[in-house]
């Protein structure tokens, strides 16, 4: 019986700051398994393909210039109520109205620069984790 699940990325900015470590293991303390899990690289077609739902928005061109700037870790990641515990886990995604501890507190710089995504909704994250991963590479 499959558990919720949610997507995530560590973004090119906590990448290149030396987080993936710090922030992979808040993440699996608070109790996500991991069930696909790569390091990777957008290229900017690829950013601008996944997020397409905000094309017609100002910050669109940004976005994707920065998702593209540097390697990225994408996973998807298992634990009940999935979706709604980590996003409370990562925090705001504005790092200066978060929470203390969460992810987006201790390791984003900025709005822009805010270290993970994580899914809003159990069909985002469907729709996300299956843009990065197939099938036969799901455990």
């Amino acid at each position: 019986m499959r558990t919720d699940r949610t997507f995530t990325m560590i973004k090119p900015d906590a990448v290149a700051n030396g987080h993936i470590g710090a922030i992979l293991d808040q993440i699996f303390k608070s109790g996500f398994k991991p069930v696909a899990f790569k390091y990777t690289y957008l290229t900017p077609e690829l950013a601008g393909k996944f997020y397409e739902v905000h094309k017609e928005r100002p910050f669109y061109a940004d976005l994707v210039k920065f998702m593209s700037s540097g390697p990225i870790v994408a996973a998807i990641l298992e634990k009940d109520n999935a979706v709604a515990d980590f996003r409370k886990l990562i925090g705001a995604t504005d790092p200066s109205k978060a929470e203390a501890g969460t992810i987006r507190q201790l390791f984003a710089k900025s709005i822009d620069a805010n270290a993970v995504h994580g899914s809003d909704s159990d069909e985002n994250a469907d729709i996300e984790g299956s843009f990065f991963f197939s099938a036969y590479e799901r455990f």
